[in-house]
Order: structure tokens, then C-alpha cells, then sequence
């Protein structure tokens, strides 16, 4: 694994997920995580629910990269990852994030897929670029997709720590206890990485759609930690 997967997967890249918890906050406030058991339950749910479809088309994007595709092929990844996210809150939280690694990105690994990218759809989803740069700092599909599950979980875990005061400790254990579930998602990533976009899967995760259209609510009538 090359540095390029380490600097994205690393907490102090700057592209912006740290401020979002990835539903934590909103499950916080409603009493339903109070405890690492709660978050390590949570984290489990969010690494299938969320993580899954993230890492496959953080693959996708990394592959398509690779082999150079046509701008169609970047819209329409983003269309079919749009479709994937049926909460609204959720889809500005993605291109969000998408838009914070975009900028660090095109600083540290400036690219013409970068560019072609942008050109087809101006603020993508995180994912997609999370793939693009991948590709450009020469990492493979399955690394993408191992850093885009993990991204998925990292920052729960971090917002769990921050908003709940819990044992930093146990946490990282309950996170490190996820890998075996992580290798599984980033291999099928992997091995679906090379198929078409509208074939890609759609798994859904209703309670976290749910939380995200909450939060956001929550978040225009009242100060809140994160912005998701």
C-alpha cells in the first residue's frame, strides 16, 4: 500500500471530513449511542450501509481513471451514485466532502482525469474523486475502496469520541475489530470495479437516511457540532 492511500486515509487531510460524524451526532442526541458498544454496533451498520456503496464506486472511479475513460462516463457514475443516495441531506454531504478533497487534491496530485472530471460534473461526489485521486497517486481499486470504507468509519469513530467524551482507546479497538468486514467490502469493490455504472450495486440504508434529514433539520434550527 503506497503512501498516496495512507495521506487520503489520514485524519489530517484536508478535505473536510471531520466535519461530519456520519449520523453520529443526530444518533447521539437521541440517546441511541451512549456507549463504544453502541458505537461499535453503529459503525458495523455504517461500514454495509454507507461504506459498501462508497467503496464501490470509489473503485469504480479509480478504474476509470486508470484505462482513461470519456467524460460521459464520470456523469454518469455520479448520476448512478446520486441515485444510490436517496436522502437529499446525504447527496450535499457527499458532494460536500467531495468538493474539500477536490482542493486538497488538486494540490497534492494534479491530474488531466482530475480535470476531466470537474469538466463533466463540477462538484461530484466524494467518492468519485476520492477514486480519481487514488488512481492518480497509482493505487490500485482495491486500496480505494479499503480507504473509502474506512473513511466511512473513521469519522464515526472520531465523532463518537468528541461528542460523547468515550474511551479514545476502546473506540480505536472497536474500529480495529471492523477489519476483517472491510477486507470483504473492498474486495467485492474490487472485483465489480470494471462494471458499468448503471449495473453497479444499490444497497440502501434507510435509519441512516433517516438520521442524515434529521440532523440537517436540526442543524438550520440550532448549533451543531457537525455539519452531518
Amino acid at each position: 500500500m503506497g503512501l498516496a492511500v495512507l495521506a487520503l486515509a489520514d485524519s489530517r487531510f484536508p478535505g473536510g471530513g471531520h466535519a461530519h460524524s456520519g449520523g453520529v451526532e443526530e444518533a447521539a442526541s437521541r440517546g441511541l449511542i451512549s456507549s463504544v458498544a453502541d458505537l461499535r454496533e453503529f459503525m458495523r451498520g455504517r461500514l454495509f450501509g454507507a461504506g459498501s456503496p462508497q467503496a464501490v464506486f470509489t473503485a469504480a472511479a479509480t478504474h476509470a481513471a486508470l484505462r482513461g475513460v470519456h467524460s460521459g462516463h464520470w456523469r454518469e457514475l455520479d448520476v448512478e451514485l446520486d441515485a444510490r443516495t436517496p436522502s437529499p441531506a446525504q447527496r450535499e454531504a457527499s458532494r460536500a466532502q467531495g468538493k474539500g478533497m477536490l482542493r486538497a487534491g488538486r494540490a497534492a496530485w494534479p491530474s488531466p482525469a482530475l480535470t476531466e472530471l470537474v469538466a463533466a460534473t463540477p462538484r461530484p461526489h466524494h467518492p468519485i474523486v476520492l477514486g480519481v485521486l487514488a488512481a492518480t497517486a497509482g493505487s490500485t481499486p482495491r486500496e480505494a475502496a479499503l480507504t473509502a470504507g474506512y473513511l466511512a468509519i473513521s469519522g464515526p469513530a472520531s465523532a463518537g469520541i468528541r461528542l460523547l467524551g468515550l474511551d479514545p482507546f476502546a473506540v480505536n479497538a472497536a474500529l480495529v475489530e471492523l477489519s476483517a468486514e472491510l477486507d470483504e467490502i473492498a474486495d467485492e469493490a474490487a472485483r465489480l470495479a470494471g462494471t458499468a455504472p448503471a449495473e453497479l450495486p444499490a444497497p440502501g440504508a434507510p435509519a441512516l437516511d433517516l438520521l442524515a434529514e434529521a440532523h440537517d433539520r436540526h442543524h438550520r434550527e440550532e448549533v451543531r457540532l457537525f455539519a452531518s
